[in-house]
């Protein structure tokens, strides 16, 4: 996706609703193979700096500011489209990911499931994460 001029990603980012805490929730899913990567936050601003950069930027409640996909890791997400539900409460992003996306070292975040009655670990470690924050 090409980024959009700054009016166009403020429109954007104000027709969006957020939280009392004003955030959003914004899912990422692999471009191509639609697989569902992680769910993060966004505030008004990471919407507005994602839509006009084509990077991927979250809202990190731990640390209370900015959080650029892969600033510290490397494994960055680079936006192919921008998409909002019915209720403009929830971002779906179908991004490119560079690397691995978990902080675990997986593909995906979302490697808890249960199986057969039991909970299973369901997707190897690719990259140790001591590797991806040295």
């Amino acid at each position: 996706m090409s980024p959009v001029d700054l009016k166009t990603a403020t429109h954007i980012a104000n027709r969006l609703k957020y939280n009392p805490d004003g955030l959003i929730p914004a899912i990422a899913q692999q471009a191509g193979t639609l697989e569902v990567l992680m769910m993060a936050w966004m505030n008004i601003d990471a919407v507005i700096e994602t839509l006009t950069t084509g990077r991927v930027c979250y809202f990190s409640r731990s640390r209370s500011k900015l959080w650029r996909k892969g600033e510290r890791s490397g494994q960055v997400q680079m936006l192919s489209e921008f998409r909002w539900d019915c209720d403009d409460d929830t971002v779906l992003m179908l991004v490119e990911q560079h690397g691995v996306a978990c902080h675990t070292g997986r593909q995906n975040c979302f490697y808890n499931a249960v199986r057969d009655g039991a909970v299973s670990i369901i997707a190897d470690v690719k990259i140790d994460p001591d590797d991806l924050y040295s």
